[in-house]
């Protein structure tokens, strides 16, 4: 049987949003027509040459890593890469990438580390935040004029909060200004201290309908000058973003669970490789899959007692080191995002179930193939 690639794109675009890809990063569809049909899914880390040479015709390779990742100017044959798309696309098989979009959503390729190690995932380690996009306005108007104003800022596209429209907030209170002279206060006189019962109301509204709620205010307010605060909401923590902290039952020793890691996942020529105290009882643990040196300064105030990741470099690792008692563990880049690999092909598995064939590569695609260590 075949399954149409857009409905493959569906599912993966829903389980791995691109929209939480880093702006660097290059996800989705490399080669391939949506409109056509494939015969099976392999799922691996890095789309090689002997990678691609496993992946049937008409079929398609889920790859973690871009390709095409750089400043691309050709895909010609004569290329490395492009003589790998032209294979491709000559047995007409598809290329589609899930990348940091895949780090971030949950779950995603930290949670597979996690769950390879036998980690319970109890929060996000870096969670990723929504860009701030609402403003809150707080407006003070007499309690005769407040229904007015509420209604005009409602107009203007104020005062939505998921499903709900008109939500507002307000309580009374006393108002008090000084009218000098030039001044036409609608209420009072020019030198006199006035003190008005006014109500304060809150709503939300779209950064982006600034001017337009602003203007609505002014029209409807009866003041020369309205008063009036806008303050840009704060973004809020999501449940998705980069690595994740979780709990280990019982709890290992560092030395034992330098072990486990080691068991847990493929073996590669770089190993494992770990700074800490032998017997440092290990019970909450961050992972992040890949290059995860960039957030040692998050693991440094999450609380755990280890830190397991890939390509920790000399100089960030040693400041860790001095500066506080969390061990880390070092793996090997592409065994750390390995696991990764079955849960993607599982997710095809339970959406599509026989009609699509999906297999996980078992070629080892890490560079370093070459080990020499002392006996």
């Amino acid at each position: 049987m075949s399954v149409r690639l857009s409905d493959v794109i569906d599912v993966l675009d829903e389980a791995y949003p691109p929209a939480l890809a880093q702006d660097w990063d290059s996800v989705g569809l490399v080669c391939g027509d949506p409109d056509d049909d494939v015969d099976s899914v392999t799922v691996a880390v890095d789309a090689t040459a002997a990678v691609v040479d496993e992946v049937p015709e008409r079929g398609l390779l889920l790859a973690h890593h871009p390709l095409l990742l750089r400043g691309v100017d050709t895909v010609g044959a004569h290329t490395a890469k492009g003589a790998l798309l032209h294979r491709m696309i000559g047995n007409g098989r598809a290329l589609f990438t899930a990348h940091t979009n895949a780090d971030s959503a949950r779950p995603g390729v930290s949670d597979a580390l996690a769950e390879a190690l036998g980690l319970t995932v109890e929060e996000v380690l870096a969670p990723a935040v929504s860009a701030p996009d609402k403003d809150k306005w707080v407006v003070y108007v007499p309690a005769e004029n407040a229904e007015t104003v509420r209604e005009a800022m409602f107009a203007a596209g104020a005062g939505h909060i998921g499903d709900y429209s008109h939500c507002s907030w307000s309580v009374s209170g006393t108002g008090q200004f000084l009218a000098h002279e030039g001044a036409n206060p609608t209420i009072g006189e020019v030198g006199t201290v006035e003190r008005v019962t006014e109500d304060r109301i809150e709503i939300i509204a779209p950064a982006r309908l600034r001017a337009r709620v602003l203007a609505a205010l002014r029209k409807a307010h009866p003041y020369e000058e309205p008063a009036f605060d806008i303050f840009a909401l704060a973004p809020v923590p999501e449940d998705v973003g980069l690595g994740r902290i979780g709990s280990l039952s019982p709890p290992l020793p560092l030395a034992g669970f330098v072990e486990r890691v080691r068991d847990a996942l493929p073996r590669t020529s770089w190993g494992i490789r770990a700074s800490g105290e032998d017997d440092t009882l290990v019970s909450r643990v961050a992972v992040c899959g890949g290059a995860g040196d960039s957030l040692l300064d998050v693991v440094a105030a999450a609380g755990v007692d280890a830190y397991v990741t890939a390509d920790l470099r000399h100089h960030p690792a040693d400041e860790h080191r001095r500066r506080c008692d969390v061990a880390l563990i070092d793996v090997a880049h592409w065994a750390s995002e390995y696991p990764w690999c079955t849960q993607a092909a599982e997710l095809l598995r339970g959406h599509f179930g026989d009609s699509l064939p999906v297999r996980v590569s078992a070629i080892r695609t890490d560079p370093w193939n070459i080990e020499r260590n002392e006996p």
